[in-house]
């Protein structure tokens, strides 16, 4: 069993993070962002470094992303929004365009971004994961970014001193 730590690495250089929050469902998103800001406030991160971003929904949230990995100014992105099941299948869409478009960005530019968005049955769920306790998501999103950044650059390190 894998077992997480709560506890955020400091960062020990500086290095300038972008987040992308989607708008739609503001009350759950404002608290998913909250979150990541406290991660990267206990990693070391300051507010200066800090590009925020927001977009109508997540389904705009891959095209934020991939303009802000293209101007390579950023260690990571920090995508944020919720969605949550209504009467049709249209959060099976939402949630497939998001989920595909950042794994795509992240890919395409070998760069941390952090998938953060919520995909809940209820509102109740999506408040649990948003919330100012140790479940917030955006939090999570935040300290997995972080800790790729720190393995990208390792890997990247260790492909180069190989290399003949």
């Amino acid at each position: 069993m894998l077992v997480k730590s709560n506890k955020v690495k400091k960062i020990t250089r500086r290095i300038k993070v972008a987040m992308v929050v989607a708008d739609f469902n503001r009350n759950i998103t404002a608290g998913l962002e909250r979150g990541a800001h406290r991660a990267l406030h206990e990693a070391g991160i300051a507010d200066r470094d800090v590009t925020v971003v927001h977009v109508p929904g997540s389904v705009e949230i891959p095209l934020a992303a991939e303009l802000l990995a293209a101007s390579k100014r950023y260690a990571a992105i920090i995508c944020l929004g919720a969605v949550i099941k209504g009467q049709t299948n249209h959060d099976v869409y939402v949630s497939r365009i998001a989920a595909d478009g950042i794994r795509s960005v992240m890919l395409r530019h070998r760069l941390p971004v952090a998938f953060g968005v919520l995909t809940c049955k209820t509102l109740a769920q999506a408040k649990a994961r948003s919330g100012h306790n140790r479940h917030n998501r955006g939090y999570e999103a935040a300290r997995a970014a972080l800790e790729m950044v720190d393995v990208v650059a390792k890997l990247r390190y260790n492909s180069s001193t190989t290399k003949k």
